[in-house]
């Protein structure tokens, strides 16, 4: 109830202004992306990597309603203390004022995931992947979705569907090791 009156509310404001990327053409914005994961792919090390992925973060962010944004933000906080109904709640609020927005459906995925619903969790991800294949923070949810579920072949598909967008993610390979053992038994 909480989270329609909010949304109820934050519907009724007169718009906001748009955020930078409406300014941006969308051919400049594609090709930006596409030379980011390039440079994700090559970088040298976990450091200039995480430089590239704090790049990404901020432009998918800047696709999201500023509305939606926050409440995004607050199912975060939420889903930290153990809210995981009000999280899904303000999510959910979320994709009324943005159904675009692939992070609102990998954000409801991890709270439907706290709150047991591992089906509604998936097809949130694969919602989520459908609109954005190189989401890979999506790709990181599904593989701990999966291993949580002790689907050990989908954790590692997972994984290294993530590490070939994105080959210097921290622990990427001791978690792809473990991921290969729990798998198949083996780290080859």
């Amino acid at each position: 109830m909480r989270a329609a009156t909010l949304c109820f509310l934050l519907l009724s404001l007169p718009a906001l202004a748009q955020p930078a990327l409406a300014q941006t053409r969308p051919n400049s914005r594609a090709a930006e992306f596409d030379a980011l994961f390039a440079g994700l792919k090559a970088a040298p090390s976990e450091a200039t990597a995480a430089k590239i992925e704090a790049r990404l973060h901020q432009l998918w962010g800047q696709s999201i309603a500023p509305s939606a944004v926050l409440l995004l933000n607050r199912s975060t906080r939420e889903l930290n203390h153990d809210a995981a109904q009000d999280a899904l709640e303000d999510v959910e609020a979320a994709l009324v004022i943005d159904p675009a927005a692939p992070e609102g459906y990998h954000r409801r995925a991890l709270a439907r995931s706290a709150l047991g619903d591992f089906p509604g969790a998936l097809a949130d991800l694969q919602e989520t992947l459908t609109r954005e294949p190189r989401y890979f923070p999506a790709l990181a949810s599904l593989s701990h979705i999966a291993e949580a579920r002790e689907d050990h072949k989908g954790a590692l598909a997972a994984w290294q569907k993530l590490l070939e967008l994105n080959p210097k993610h921290p622990d990427g390979q001791d978690r792809l090791k473990t991921l290969t053992r729990n798998a198949l038994g083996s780290d080859t």
